[in-house]
């Protein structure tokens, strides 16, 4: 865990409270490791002294020591702060801090995020876990997948776009927004739900992926723009769960991550979520987010509201199109809400019959 490599570079066992994602016996209420009496304790053969001591992000960790230096090419004594997760210095650094922003990341794992100061499960008995504002939460509901996606269709059927981009010496995903480009909303009428890794509880551990509507007009682009729109739509659901949980509408969306680098697919998340789809000025906003803590906690900038609005921006947006919009909306609703609880009860047999993987 990261509190051990903070004592091989400060000789000081201790962690940042918003770097404690998926661990036991931790308390994710209270930001603290879970109380004396906590059943937690009992599943693990864990002690109390064998734990960092918990920080707030901002604060320092310690001073890096001499040893540490010599590797780093650093000087001894330079501070090293806490600072939180990957997930929530990218919220961060996104600027989005508030229940009314969400920030979505198209990474690897595909994830909507909105930091809230209450102490909201997105998911029943999901927590919410540390954002990088110390005593906020990050609610986040995530397609486990995401973007992964693009890796897995530029292997299986992406060989012409590999030779044409190492001919030209660019990345293959720039030529798979001309794929995108040359089909038009909707896909056709092709549509994808990305549960190529399913969820726990929403949807459930039997989730498969689907794709629906195919016919002979269709090709690898249309396939390609339904993955893209699939995973938009998925977003989008979390997206309205998140507002039913927090009890408040979202209203403006910045989307970070290696896929957000992507024109055509930032164009079709404006249409799908039918609000602007706003780029950070920078794809590092993880980055960033570490940064803005260290800018605190150091004293440069009084608080985390001064620190992001003096080191975030908004570059491109991305507006809706009232036309895609509606279409999308209709897709959405009509058809995409549909198909995992109709098909539920398949997952389950194709279990049964295959003995598929869990």
């Amino acid at each position: 865990m990261s509190g051990y490599l903070n004592y091989r570079l400060t000789g000081e066992f201790r962690d940042s409270s918003a770097s404690q994602v998926g661990y036991l016996p931790y308390d994710y209420k209270r930001q603290a490791w879970a109380r004396k009496r906590n059943f937690k304790w009992r599943l693990m053969p864990i002690r109390p002294e064998q734990l960092p001591q918990l920080i707030a992000p901002g604060e320092i960790v310690g001073a890096l020591t001499v040893a540490a230096a010599g590797h780093l090419g650093l000087p001894a004594g330079l501070p090293v702060l806490a600072a939180a997760s990957d997930k929530a210095c990218e919220v961060l650094g996104s600027g989005a801090m508030s229940p009314d922003t969400a920030c979505l990341s198209y990474g690897t794992t595909a994830t909507v995020n909105t930091t809230n100061p209450r102490y909201v499960e997105p998911i029943r008995f999901i927590p919410p876990y540390p954002a990088a504002i110390p005593g906020h939460y990050s609610t986040e509901v995530m397609i486990y997948r995401g973007y992964w996606m693009v890796s897995w269709f530029k292997r299986e059927f992406g060989l012409h776009e590999r030779l044409l981009a190492e001919q030209r010496g660019i990345a293959p995903e720039q030529l798979f927004d001309e794929l995108v480009d040359s089909v038009g909303a909707g896909s056709m009428g092709l549509m994808l739900q990305p549960y190529w890794s399913p969820g726990v509880r929403q949807p459930g551990p039997e989730a498969k992926g689907t794709i629906i509507g195919f016919g002979d007009v269709h090709t690898r682009a249309h396939l390609y723009r339904a993955m893209l729109e699939g995973l938009a739509y998925a977003l989008r659901e979390g997206k309205e769960r998140i507002e039913r949980r927090n009890g408040q509408k979202i209203q403006r969306l910045r989307v970070a991550g290696g896929g957000a680098q992507s024109d055509a697919a930032m164009q079709l998340t404006a249409d799908i979520f039918g609000l602007p789809a706003e780029r950070p000025h920078t794809c590092e906003t993880s980055g960033l987010g570490a940064a803005i803590t260290a800018m605190v906690g150091l004293g440069i900038h009084p608080d985390f509201p001064t620190a992001v609005a003096k080191m975030t921006r908004v570059g491109a947006v991305f507006h809706p199109d009232p036309a895609s919009q509606a279409l999308y909306q209709q897709l959405y609703s009509e058809v995409y809400l549909k198909i995992y609880p109709q098909l539920e009860s398949l997952y389950k047999t194709i279990r049964r019959i295959t003995g598929y993987p869990r």
